[in-house]
């Protein structure tokens, strides 16, 4: 355990959604905080005026809340100008940044204009730092040259706000992904410029598509907005996350938050590329929708369904869909209509519709509170057995949904009750002679 406080934070910068990759950092970072007792901050990098938008932010908090990250402090770095103001007039009054003038170029026309900047007087060290995840790491900053940390007094650029934030927060470990690395020997030599202590790094491997690349659009939803509204499960997509560069060193797959938090540790975090795997994912949202209440099911019926019967229907779309959407999708699409009312059986269909006489004989010994589908089954399969499965259970799966595949016939039987499945047999029976 260390001996001072833990301190993370998750600074993520408001110019898109929150993407998977930075929901895991998110992640690792409050798994580690909650774990040693620590304190994790919320901020938002929002120097980039140009860039930055309310509405991703917006966004970003919105993700969090849902994941049920929680946060015990937040900031914004658009409100800490002064903060990084009285930095900066620190080391220019100390000779180790100087304001520079020269040709700046105007990102709007692409014109070039006389103006100010500040520099960093870069000394031009080797620097070497332990990462808790891989080791030793050293630069040689020489060929950075005096590099610019802000536009004015009043304009940091991203590493010296984020130096001088993490130095005010008293951040002790810095937990982020691998492609920060090459941003860490800028951000030490400000920290001894102005004399602060270095935090602890740990940096994360990045979340790969299948191909090996960088995870983007094109390989699909990248948001978590996105798979929110896919119909994924907050607790799934956090373990699935968790799993993604992290290896508890058992073959334990399926977390709670609590186990999370108690076995989580940073020297079980892999250094190469975690590939993200979206059937991985569906098989585990699949085993977190079969472990919550039936009652979450529920959105994904129009208001003409009856209560019992989505009660009845729940099982059979859980055992078929991976997310809440595709359960609603299959609703939507008229899939299962046939529960709702007797449906048009096409008679080209029907195998063998003479069997349906002793299949209503049969179904109708037995009694009303045994309409069961064990029982249904038991008293209904040795006719099948004799006079052939396909044309007994297959003619009465057609005259109870007017399709080939559906449910098997004893589930189909068991929800519409006895006295509809009776109904329906008899009309197609009859029909049929």
């Amino acid at each position: 355990m260390p001996t001072t406080p833990v301190i993370v934070r998750f600074a993520p910068s408001p110019t898109g959604p929150l993407h998977v990759g930075s929901a895991r950092t998110a992640l690792f970072n409050y798994l580690f905080a909650k774990q040693m007792g620590g304190k994790i901050i919320l901020r938002f990098e929002d120097t980039d005026r140009e860039r930055s938008n309310s509405e991703f932010e917006a966004d970003i908090l919105e993700s969090l809340k849902w994941l049920e990250l929680d946060f015990d402090e937040i900031y914004r770095q658009s409100e800490r100008t002064a903060i990084y103001r009285e930095a900066l007039e620190k080391l220019i009054s100390a000779g180790t940044a100087y304001i520079s003038k020269e040709d700046i170029n105007n990102t709007n026309n692409d014109k070039t204009k006389r103006g100010e900047v500040i520099r960093l007087r870069n000394p031009g060290q080797r620097i070497i730092f332990q990462d808790l995840i891989r080791g030793e790491i050293s630069f040689d900053t020489t060929e950075l040259g005096d590099f610019v940390i802000a536009k004015s007094l009043d304009e940091p650029l991203y590493h010296f706000a984020v130096v001088v934030d993490d130095w005010q927060m008293g951040v002790t470990h810095v937990i982020r992904g691998e492609d920060h690395i090459s941003n860490t020997p800028r951000q030490i030599l400000i920290q001894e410029a102005l004399k602060v202590l270095r935090p602890i790094y740990a940096h994360i491997p990045l979340i790969l598509a299948p191909d090996r690349s960088k995870l983007s659009k094109r390989h699909g939803a990248v948001s978590v907005t996105e798979y929110r509204g896919q119909g994924f499960l907050p607790d799934a997509l956090l373990n699935y996350l968790a799993l993604l560069g992290w290896n508890p060193g058992t073959d334990q797959e399926i977390f709670s938050r609590s186990e999370l938090i108690k076995q989580f540790s940073l020297d079980r975090i892999q250094k190469g590329g975690a590939i993200f795997n979206l059937e991985k994912l569906n098989w585990l949202n699949r085993e977190y929708l079969r472990r919550v209440p039936e009652s979450i099911w529920d959105d994904i019926f129009p208001n003409d369904w009856p209560s019992a019967l989505r009660a009845k229907v729940t099982p059979i779309i859980r055992e078929r869909v991976s997310t809440l959407t595709e359960g609603h999708t299959l609703i939507e699409s008229g899939e299962y209509d046939y529960f709702l009312a007797p449906p048009i059986v096409d008679k080209n269909l029907l195998k063998a519709p003479t069997t349906l006489s002793k299949t209503i004989t049969l179904l109708e010994s037995i009694p009303g509170a045994d309409f069961q589908s064990q029982i249904i089954k038991s008293v209904l399969m040795p006719y099948a057995d004799e006079a052939g499965r396909a044309a007994v259970l297959s003619t009465m799966r057609v005259v109870l949904t007017g399709k080939e595949r559906s449910p098997d016939p004893f589930t189909l039987a068991e929800i519409l009750g006895q006295a509809e499945t009776l109904a329906r047999l008899r009309k197609i029976f009859h029909d049929s002679q």
